[in-house]
């Protein structure tokens, strides 16, 4: 996964050529593959021992009627489940952030290549835009995750609506501004094409199990019907499994790039592009 020691990577420039001194090196892919997987395991390890220890806890509503299928809520909201699924998501978070500022930089280096000053204005508001819809979504992910349904209800229903809507929201920025740069690019990378096939997809996965969580929700909040909740929690599990997936597309955008660590790299800075030999 990663290559740890002093190794020489000769950078090469116009005018002169430089020396920097790596200690570690780390591929991209497996960076996510690790952040995508963390939410995950720890998601299924939750759902089953809450289900099995905790059953009557975890299924527990104000209507008291029949369900068979907890939220995600419920099974995270339980000792001593809630200190995995906090512990999770705080290895989980700064991956994410590191991955939002390599997102930013990637699509303002393809948006520079854009020619029409007034598509190349727009792609870059929806660069920003892609950035800060993925920042308050992870925001809020740490917000459902340590204010729970139990200990604040009303603050708990807000956060979890602000990720929804930030959440989709990115989902169709990020389509939208791949359609842009895919533009600029005819010969695009397969996998890049895959990836928005993939976007795309996932998307309107989340878009239909939205309105089936609305559905459920509204059916179990005001009529207490009989399953509404538990279909309402299948609805959120698959809401949070295409999450998951779209943002699991970073493995197609970045196939072959690595995070470093290095000295010397000051000057990295003030280059979009930096070719190693």
């Amino acid at each position: 996964m990663s290559q740890v020691g002093e190794t020489h990577i000769k950078s090469t420039e116009k005018t002169k050529q430089e020396q920097l001194l790596v200690h570690l090196i780390v591929g991209f892919r497996e960076i996510c593959i690790v952040t995508a997987a963390l939410p995950l395991v720890t998601l299924v390890m939750c759902f089953i021992t809450a289900y099995i220890f905790q059953a009557d806890e975890i299924h527990e509503t104000h209507c008291r009627v029949y369900n068979v299928i907890p939220s995600i809520s419920a099974i995270t909201g339980v000792s001593p489940q809630r200190y995995f699924w906090r512990a999770c998501i705080a290895f989980h978070i700064g991956p994410r952030v590191a991955i939002a500022a390599v997102y930013r930089n990637y699509y303002g280096n393809l948006v520079g290549r854009i020619r029409d000053a007034k598509v190349q204005k727009r792609a870059r508001c929806l660069v920003t835009a892609v950035f800060v819809l993925n920042l308050i979504e992870i925001g809020a992910l740490c917000g459902v995750t340590y204010v729970s349904n139990r200990e604040n209800y009303p603050i708990h229903e807000k956060v979890f609506i602000t990720f929804m809507i930030c959440s989709l929201c990115h989902m169709l920025a990020t389509i939208r501004l791949n359609e842009s740069t895919a533009r600029v690019s005819p010969a695009a990378r397969e996998s890049a094409l895959f990836s928005l096939h993939c976007k795309k997809m996932l998307f309107f996965l989340s878009i239909a199990s939205t309105a089936g969580l609305v559905l459920f929700f509204l059916k179990h909040r005001f009529l207490c019907h009989d399953m509404a909740f538990s279909w309402f929690a299948l609805c959120e599990y698959i809401i949070a499994s295409a999450n998951m997936g779209f943002h699991c597309t970073t493995m197609l955008d970045f196939p072959t790039e690595h995070f470093i660590v290095a000295r010397g790299a000051e000057r990295l800075k003030n280059h979009r592009e930096y070719k190693f030999e």
